[in-house]
């Protein structure tokens, strides 16, 4: 996403799996800058989102992309990864 010069990534979610889950979202800008957000998924089906914190663009926006993983919540190698997104880079010609 981006407003201005400021950019962040941001993901929607609805938890209907009635456990808790636990949100990965990553921003990678040019020059390999990476921001990562851990968010809490509580166990209810009403929208929810996660995002990063605003930063200030360090380029194109086109250069940015971002990934969202939702695992299951706890501590430990036994957590299953349920989902992995990645955005889409901009294209010229569009999609």
């Amino acid at each position: 996403m981006n407003e201005g010069s400021d950019v962040w990534a941001r993901t929607y979610y609805r938890n209907a799996t009635r456990r808790e889950l636990d949100a990965f979202l990553t921003l990678m800008a040019p020059g390999g800058r990476t921001v990562q957000v851990r968010c809490g998924v509580p166990a209810q089906d009403e929208p929810g989102t996660c995002e990063t914190p605003r930063e200030r663009g360090a380029g194109p926006v086109t250069a940015y992309t971002a990934v969202a993983e939702f695992a299951g919540a706890g501590e430990g190698g036994g957590t299953p990864l349920l989902l992995r997104a990645g955005s889409n880079t901009a294209d010229r010609e569009g999609s």
